[in-house]
């Protein structure tokens, strides 16, 4: 254990161009740790948690002698009932070879089930009764353990879990060990539920426990945002209201709610992605230079932004639904949820003043995409006459094929001096070959037992985040704004593609960005 008392994660070798070292980060003396998924017979339990645990554990990051992992659920199954569950999504083909398989099995051999209720002490008891068994057979020091419990179940139920949790399984002292908890979003689907929610663990769990998990903050691209901006000294002098026009934050799928419409609905595309996912890559493109990377000083930044932000336009804002949406049976017939939404957000500050924000996302489109487009003004006095090619732009592909490229207008091979609109190209599949980009929560829950909280949401970050969105939500919810149909596999509704054009978007006519193969 380190002196500080956190769990040690140093790693002896460099990176050497692996996306995360083999190093194993779980090391002690007389210490153990135990990761505990609550909801664990649940969808995102088998499809995101434990295949990022199998992850972390086959790159030698959880040590099989040093963890356990421990699922509890309300469904009464075995431990082979559940891992054979989990099975499935741990095996990547038919194809894996025996080595694959055998790492495979050996993994899920580390994996205890416990069936109880969420709020009643009992199944909690009996819980802390396995973990301390564990402990005991590491000959795991008093108040020396780490528990880490992943919340995979409905936000509903988090006050009454982190209750038993506090009552019944948290490390006993505080003598280097520790206990944390990581919660899943919605957290809270307003202002006035997400400050309930978070007094209600606040009073049991202190912040530097409590891990809001918000995964795209763990995607490549995403964590690459503040090394592009801060490392090179090219971006610093026109990161700002002088030179850049307006920025897009964009995520888009090509297919809808897909059996999901019943849950989708009472939440819709701005509480699931643009509340969350977007306007925390906002935050980490607009913010100021942090002090250093430690994670507070990372976040204060942050929230700086968020309390920046105006309140929202109404002519700034435009709400589709796709045509077949309310087919789904779980979706009420006079459903007024949006699946696509384009709003602007305007930041007041120096540094962004007069340039729009523009967060969009939709279901059911004619393409699949999250992405940072950053369009720059014109060039004044274009002696080539050449705007018509289009702006210098900064895209940043989130997801799928990332790539960073910037697109720049250069003179056209021949003997005319033409010009035409072109790419410097950093994608990743052809940059790094040979290079597997580790999947969100593997970062994520790596971060969670080196308790470096940098990549997580805390709670005054949580509300500046709400106070921006709660006004509006709420007269979609009352029906006072309404959604415009559009066909699904089209672009959304044309109002968006206006709304785009009046905030000083320019599209390029006639290029395409190509993956490099």
């Amino acid at each position: 254990m380190t002196g500080s008392g956190g769990w040690n994660t140093e790693q002896s070798s460099k990176f050497n161009n692996e996306a995360l070292s083999r190093e194993n980060v779980v090391s002690s003396e007389n210490g153990s740790l135990a990761i505990v998924v609550v909801g664990a017979s649940g969808d995102l339990a088998k499809k995101k948690t434990f295949p990022a645990l199998f992850n972390l554990y086959r790159q030698g990051f959880l040590h099989p002698q040093e963890v356990r992992i421990f699922g509890y659920a309300r469904t009464k199954m075995s431990d082979d009932e559940l891992t054979n569950r989990i099975r499935g999504y741990l095996i990547q083909s038919k194809g894996d070879s025996g080595e694959q398989i055998e790492e495979v099995s050996k993994f899920l051999k580390l994996i205890k089930y416990v069936s109880g209720s969420y709020d009643s002490e009992e199944g909690f008891q009996l819980l802390d009764k396995e973990i301390s068994e564990h402990e005991y057979s590491r000959k795991t020091a008093n108040g020396s353990s780490c528990r880490l419990f992943y919340l995979a179940i409905p936000p509903s139920v988090y006050p009454s879990v982190c209750k038993m949790i506090k009552t019944c399984c948290v490390n006993k002292s505080n003598l280097h060990g520790w206990t944390r908890i990581v919660v899943e979003k919605p957290f809270g689907k307003d202002l006035e539920s997400a400050e309930r929610l978070s007094s209600q663990i606040g009073q049991l769990f202190d912040e530097p426990q409590i891990y809001r998990i918000d995964h795209y903050l763990g995607k490549e691209l995403v964590q690459n945002l503040t090394v592009l901006r801060f490392a090179n000294r090219l971006f610093q002098p026109i990161w700002n209201r002088d030179n850049i026009d307006n920025v897009q934050i964009v995520f888009r799928e090509d297919f809808g709610t897909e059996g999901r419409g019943g849950y989708f609905d009472e939440f819709g595309i701005i509480r699931d992605i643009i509340q969350n996912h977007l306007l925390q890559i906002l935050c980490l493109v607009a913010m100021e230079k942090p002090v250093s990377l430690r994670p507070e000083h990372i976040r204060d930044e942050k929230v700086k932004v968020l309390q920046s932000v105006l309140p929202i336009k109404d002519e700034e804002v435009v709400l589709g639904q796709y045509d077949g949406y309310r087919d789904d049976p779980t979706v009420p017939a006079n459903s007024n949820t949006p699946t696509f939404a384009t709003l602007i957000l305007r930041i007041h500050n120096e540094r962004w003043e007069g340039v729009p924000f523009i967060l969009k996302a939709g279901k059911a489109l004619n393409s699949r995409k999250a992405e940072i487009r950053v369009q720059f003004k014109d060039v004044p006095g274009d002696i080539f006459k050449c705007q018509k090619r289009g702006r210098n732009e900064i895209v940043i592909r989130l997801q799928h094929s990332e790539a960073i490229y910037m697109k720049l207008t250069v003179k056209q091979p021949g003997l005319d001096m033409s010009t035409i609109l072109s790419e410097l190209d950093l994608s990743y599949q052809q940059r790094y070959q040979g290079v597997t980009i580790p999947e969100a929560y593997e970062r994520l829950i790596l971060d969670t037992i080196r308790g470096d909280q940098q990549h997580f949401v805390r709670r005054d970050e949580l509300k500046a985040a709400w106070e921006i969105f709660t006004p509006l939500l709420h007269r979609i919810d009352n029906g006072e704004f309404k959604p415009i149909p559009y066909k699904p596999g089209s672009r959304g509704p044309a109002e968006a593609d206006e709304l785009l054009e009046r905030a000083g978007y320019v599209k390029t006519d006639g290029y395409i960005w190509i993956p490099p193969t």
